[in-house]
C-alpha cells in the first residue's frame, strides 16, 4: 500500500523504533525494496534523489513505477524525494506522488539555508508535503558544507527547526555518505542530546557505513528515519559484475538485471531489520 513518510515516521517514533529509507535508481532497485518490505513485514520509505532524477532526465517515470509497485503491494511503502536542491524538482513532488521531500540547502550559508528552507517548507506544506532538511552537514559529499567530522550542535538544531518549520531534521553525528564498509562510529551521546532539544524526528544520512548494532543504538537514543543508498548500489553492481563475468557471451540483460535485483532484496532486507529496534 502507498502511504506517506509522515505516517511511517510518526508510527516508528511512537513505537520507539526506526524506519528505513532506501534510495532507488532503477526499476529493479524499486522492485527489490518492495520485495524486501514484503519479505520482512516491515515498512519502507522509497527514496528518489535529485541525482537519480537527473540520471533519468525526468523523475516522473521512476516515481510512477514506485507508486504502482507500492499500490500493488501489501507492504507499507512511502515515496520520498531526497536531497532536492532544485526548486523545480521540489515543485514536482506532489504531482509525482511523493508525500515528502528532503530539501537540501546545506551548501548555502547558515542564514541563506534558513531562508531557503523556510520558503521551501512553507510552499511544501501548502501542498500537503512533509519536509525534511539538514543541519550540520553530513560527510562524504563534495563541497565545504559536507566536510567529514562536522557535528550538529543541539541548540542550533532546535533553533533551525523553529526558524524553518520543517517536519524532520537530518543531523551530523558521525556517519558519512558513500561508505562501502561498516566502520562508522556514531556519537550516541550527541544523538541523545539533539533528540532532547529538537521537537521533530531525527534522520540519519549515510547509514550504509554504520554497523547494525550502532544503528539500533542510534534509534534507541532518538534517531527515527535511517537512510541507505550506497549499500544497495554496491550489492546491485557487484551482482551484475559477477553475472556478466560468468556469462561473457550473454547479451540478454534480463539475467544480470535479475541477479542485481536479488542482491538488492537481500541488502534492503538487512537495512529494514537493522533499524527495527523495538
Amino acid at each position: 500500500m502507498l502511504t506517506t513518510t509522515s505516517a511511517l515516521v510518526s508510527a516508528a517514533r511512537a513505537a520507539g523504533t526506526g524506519v528505513a529509507a532506501l534510495n532507488v535508481i532503477t526499476l529493479e532497485h524499486a522492485e527489490a525494496v518492495v520485495l524486501a518490505a514484503e519479505r520482512t513485514g516491515l515498512p519502507a520509505i522509497v527514496q528518489i534523489s535529485q541525482n537519480a532524477a537527473r540520471h533519468h532526465g525526468d523523475v516522473a517515470p521512476l516515481a510512477a513505477a514506485v507508486g504502482a509497485l507500492a499500490r500493488a503491494s501489501g507492504a507499507r511503502l512511502a515515496l520520498h524525494f531526497d536531497h532536492v536542491e532544485d526548486t523545480a524538482l521540489l515543485h514536482r513532488a506532489a504531482e509525482c506522488g511523493a508525500g515528502s521531500v528532503m530539501f537540501d540547502a546545506s551548501r548555502l550559508s547558515d542564514e541563506d539555508n534558513v531562508k531557503a528552507t523556510r520558503a521551501a517548507a512553507e510552499w511544501a506544506h501548502g501542498q500537503g508535503l512533509y519536509v525534511e532538511a539538514e543541519l550540520g552537514a553530513i560527510g562524504g559529499k563534495k563541497g565545504s558544507a559536507h566536510t567529514p567530522g562536522v557535528r550538529t550542535d543541539p541548540r542550533e538544531a532546535r533553533e533551525f527547526v523553529e526558524a524553518t518549520g520543517v517536519d524532520a531534521l537530518a543531523v551530523a553525528v558521525g556517519s558519512s555518505h558513500a561508505m562501502k564498509d561498516r566502520t562508522a562510529r556514531l556519537d550516541l551521546g550527541l544523538v541523545a542530546r539533539i533528540a532532547a532539544e529538537v521537537p521533530v524526528p531525527l534522520v540519519l544520512h549515510g547509514s550504509s557505513g554504520v554497523p547494525a548494532a550502532q544503528l539500533r543504538d542510534a534509534v534507541r537514543h532518538g534517531m527515527t528515519k535511517i537512510n541507505f543508498g550506497t549499500l544497495l548500489s554496491v550489492a546491485f553492481t557487484d551482482a551484475v559484475r559477477a553475472s556478466l563475468a560468468a556469462s561473457p557471451e550473454e547479451h540478454d540483460p534480463r539475467p544480470w538485471l535479475a541477479e542485481g535485483r536479488a542482491a538488492v532484496v537481500e541488502a534492503a532486507a538487512w537495512c529494514l531489520r537493522a533499524v527495527d529496534a523495538a
